[in-house]
């Protein structure tokens, strides 16, 4: 696995752990980590040997978002419309067409893009000093970075305007009420708590969390018919899976399934 600049990545049993790494910043995006991250979710969708993605943060925080002070390309004002379509909405899809867990293990404080990228993690495990702010606002913007659906899609539309219009802190406790954090932990226990969960998906069948991935994030624009009809298609591809086929065969011969991600 190729080195990066801006970020620390290691493979372990089936787990790929990207640690972003400007803490002296609050692990803020610049060019050079949106680039890096995109890249290592390209290598780990293509690394059959990756089988479960844990991102988390070094030092306090866990992302603050986008670096404020960070030079443009070029010169004159940086242009937020090319930062997304080039930069962070690449990003978020690359984490959302992984076919493989990926597992927010949120360290500290996670605002505006910070927020929208732990957001687009599929389990989300906080320390219980954790934050998630949608900061937007309190510069003048919007949402980005998938933030809108996210919030919509986990909070349903009141409490989605509320998050986003505010600005306000929410805390992990908070969170986790909400549905936006799935387990917190305190600061002492999260890499052991996040590798147990990490290393039980990395034993699973990867094909049928990648499908589940599919499913969920269509779910919410289909119909139940559409979605009825969806399930079929993705439960015929599962079907299709040697992990189904050894489950099965392991479930006559009353043993316990041994998935290998195929």
């Amino acid at each position: 696995m190729q080195e990066y600049k801006t970020i620390l990545a290691k493979i372990s049993d089936g787990v790929l752990t990207i640690t972003l790494n400007r803490p002296e910043v609050y692990n803020a995006f610049n060019e050079e980590m949106t680039s890096d991250l995109q890249s290592i979710f390209k290598e780990a969708a293509k690394n059959n040997e990756i089988r479960v993605v844990v991102l988390t943060g070094a030092g306090k925080a866990f992302c603050s978002g986008q670096d404020l002070k960070d030079a443009p390309l070029g010169s004159g004002k940086r242009s937020l419309r090319d930062s997304l379509e080039r930069r962070y909405n690449p990003l978020i899809r690359a984490m959302r067409n992984l076919p493989k867990p990926i597992i927010g293990a949120i360290n500290g404080v996670a605002a505006g893009a910070g927020c929208s990228l732990a957001l687009a993690c599929d389990y989300r495990i906080c320390v219980d000093s954790a934050k998630l702010i949608e900061v937007f606002i309190r510069i003048g913007l919007v949402p980005d970075s998938g933030s809108s659906w996210f919030l919509v899609k986990t909070l349903g539309v009141a409490k989605a305007f509320e998050l986003a219009a505010t600005g306000d802190d929410v805390p992990a406790q908070k969170a986790l009420e909400l549905g936006l954090v799935n387990k917190i932990v305190s600061a002492d226990k999260l890499e052991e708590e996040t590798m147990q969960i990490a290393k039980a998906f990395a034993n699973g069948p990867t094909k049928a969390y990648g499908y589940i991935k599919k499913m969920i994030d269509r779910a919410a624009g289909m119909s139940l018919d559409e979605a009825l009809d969806y399930e079929v298609f993705m439960q015929e591809a599962a079907g299709r899976t040697e992990d189904y086929t050894n489950a099965i065969a392991a479930f006559k011969e009353k043993k316990k399934a041994e998935f290998k991600g195929r």
